[in-house]
């Protein structure tokens, strides 16, 4: 199976551009897609059905054209989830969740640290829920994928300018000792499993002075699994190549 997760930071931009079509040359099974900035209504019928694939959104629902998440799928999911964690983290649209068998797939838009305490209170609450919900999961017999832009880069390998950058959001102490504990707990940064020591491999550059050009960035985009699935990892690459968003993608090859 091929997954794929992309901060797309505006799904109609996409299409409105001609790049949506040119996204499915990385030929994915799955498709989780964060800060999409729409409701299911706004979207053209290639986008919110593209042929063989199921679709599934969750829009943001305390303010329009920001965050929200969608998924598509070439498996119809045994079942398609978005209000798995508190109902105060659940409004804004960060989450939707797949189940495949014994498999549960989490794509997900982490909140952004940089408004204020507030914010990264916020962010901090729901990384620590969904910590939560996924170790019920375990708990349950299932395995866990979840993938999606994280907001944190994790060690200073994951950012170019790790000097400049420290203490700033998402490379704060507080976001990278959450990373800690997931990988204290066994989930494996995919990524990470097959460049321990890559440099330069980020996945969002900022829309400015080059940044792309340059290679000036962070690696915010990534996908985690729990240990038992670290045998059925084949393959976990970033897509620079893919153009349309500040982001790109990243591609996961999973035996399941």
């Amino acid at each position: 199976m091929r997954i794929v997760t992309w901060n797309v930071n505006g799904l109609r931009s996409l299409d409105k551009n001609g790049l949506w079509d040119a996204f499915f040359e990385l030929a994915p099974d799955v498709i989780f897609l964060q800060e999409i900035k729409a409701e299911e209504n706004q979207l053209s019928d290639s986008m919110k059905k593209p042929a063989g694939y199921v679709a599934a959104f969750n829009s943001c629902r305390v303010r329009k054209g920001y965050s929200g998440v969608a998924l598509y799928s070439t498996v119809a999911p045994d079942s398609i989830e978005t209000d798995v964690l508190p109902e105060e983290l659940n409004t804004e649209g960060r989450l939707i969740q797949a189940t495949f068998g014994d498999v549960v797939t989490i794509g997900i838009y982490f909140p952004n640290s940089g408004r204020g305490p507030e914010r990264l209170d916020y962010k901090l609450r729901f990384c620590d829920a969904l910590l939560e919900h996924m170790e019920k999961l375990r708990k349950s017999g299932k395995s866990v994928v979840f993938c999606g832009d994280i907001n944190i880069a994790h060690h200073e390998i994951d950012v170019a300018r790790p000097d400049e950058w420290q203490g700033v959001a998402g490379f704060l102490p507080e976001e990278r000792e959450w990373l800690d504990q997931i990988e204290q707990m066994g989930y494996v940064d995919a990524f990470r499993h097959f460049y321990p020591t890559k440099a330069g491999a980020y996945t969002y550059w900022d829309n400015w002075r080059g940044m792309r050009e340059r290679n000036v960035g962070w690696r915010l985009d990534t996908f985690f699994v729990s240990p038992d699935l670290v045998p059925k990892l084949k393959k976990c690459e970033i897509a620079p190549e893919v153009f349309g968003s500040d982001h790109c993608p990243v591609v996961l090859d999973i035996d399941l």
